[in-house]
């Protein structure tokens, strides 16, 4: 008897998650993963968002959408959010409720202390403060019952900077590293004719060497580091002729995007420099690349690109802060270069560059032995979930 009364309270267990928008980034990925994860193992799942492109992709059969303003930081919406949320819990008897970013989180914390239901939260950055106030705002992150970190070095800042939250006994933080499908970014999976077609779209000679950067075109991501980068090595004249690739997209920042290509024409490097906005099929983009930049000026959470090329087996050079440190094998899958030094980023895209197809061949498998080891979503969805059932006491 006891044993059906569990199978049916497992059946009903409801999962809603809270994310502002529902893009390509990695919270945003992570938010669809466990999503999508949770109906396969018999639990309901519900995600509450104000929109996004990775929408278009949700199964609407095994998950429910709510849309609703929670990127919002306006104070009557936010309460507007807490009372919508507050009825979602009820009507549709959530049992846990999941935030993945500060403004709804707010909203979600009041929810569930009216409602009683679990809490919790993923750090998915550091959330830097400069004053109290804004310490405040951030600390709804830690208000949670389980908080989760993406990566150790998240881990290390929570700790250093909100460890008087985890005092008690009632709260848990706990490392759960973010994955990506194995399957998806795997280079032995992506046709000759994609690449073709990719190659003519974007006008890319695939006899040279190609350089790629992607992630947003916002200052933070590195890309006036990876210019100048490019313009040494264009300077030292190298026998090898390569190109560098910024993929990513402007997301309204239009003055930002004119300054990149006002250095790339001031150092004369219209040649050597492509731009490319966006790409749907993010394996192809990587399948094309020869060597894959991370050069990030700021520690990234978790470090998603330095995870996506070594799953598609593609050399990775990244600044040496953040996330990224945890996931490259240094000197086998990938190297570092010293953050914001555009001549130490040279030089070590110069390394690669003169390895031998052997030697780069190994880095690439290398890479791809330590993501599947890591860094595989099933992993990330597994753990997650068995967390889940500890918060309610159903493993």
């Amino acid at each position: 008897m006891t044993y059906i009364i569990f199978k049916i309270m497992k059946k009903n267990i409801k999962v809603l998650q809270v994310i502002p928008k529902l893009g390509y980034g990695g919270a945003e990925t992570g938010c669809y993963d466990i999503a999508h994860f949770l109906p396969e193992n018999g639990w309901k799942s519900y995600i509450i968002t104000s929109g996004g492109e990775l929408l278009n992709f949700v199964d609407k059969k095994k998950v429910k959408i709510f849309r609703l303003p929670v990127h919002s930081k306006n104070p009557i919406l936010m309460v507007l959010n807490t009372i919508i949320i507050f009825l979602i819990i009820i009507f549709c008897r959530i049992n846990i409720v999941h935030a993945r970013s500060r403004a709804p989180a707010w909203s979600c914390l009041f929810a569930c202390m009216i409602t009683g239901r679990k809490f919790v939260t993923t750090f998915h950055g550091t959330y830097n403060f400069k004053n109290k106030l804004k310490k405040f705002y951030n600390s709804v992150m830690v208000r949670s019952q389980l908080v989760i970190a993406g990566s150790n070095f998240i881990f290390s800042h929570i700790n250093e900077n909100y460890g008087e939250f985890f005092q008690s006994n009632k709260k848990k933080l706990m490392v759960i590293f973010r994955g990506i499908n194995i399957n998806y970014f795997d280079s032995k999976k992506i046709s000759s004719l994609k690449v073709e077609k990719f190659l003519n779209e974007n006008k890319i000679d695939r006899n040279k060497f190609i350089i790629l950067l992607p992630g947003r075109l916002t200052a933070w991501k590195g890309q006036k580091v990876f210019i100048e980068a490019i313009k040494i090595i264009k300077e030292k004249e190298i026998a090898q002729t390569f190109e560098g690739i910024i993929l990513g997209n402007e997301q309204g920042r239009n003055v930002y995007k004119k300054q990149l290509i006002g250095l790339v024409e001031q150092h004369r490097l219209n040649k050597t420099i492509k731009f490319i906005d966006h790409c749907g099929d993010m394996p192809v983009a990587y399948r094309i690349a020869n060597l894959v930049c991370s050069c990030s000026t700021e520690p990234e959470a978790f470090g998603r690109v330095s995870v996506e090329a070594q799953s598609m087996e593609v050399p990775i050079v990244a600044s040496d802060i953040g996330g990224s440190k945890e996931t490259i094998i240094k000197d086998k899958s990938g190297l570092f270069f010293k953050n914001g030094d555009a001549n130490d980023l040279a030089e070590k895209i110069i390394m690669i560059m003169q390895k031998d197809h052997n030697s780069l061949k190994s880095m690439g498998f290398e890479g791809r032995k330590n993501i599947i080891k890591k860094f595989d979503v099933d992993k990330m969805c597994q753990t997650t979930f068995t967390e889940y059932k500890k918060l309610i006491k159903l493993s």
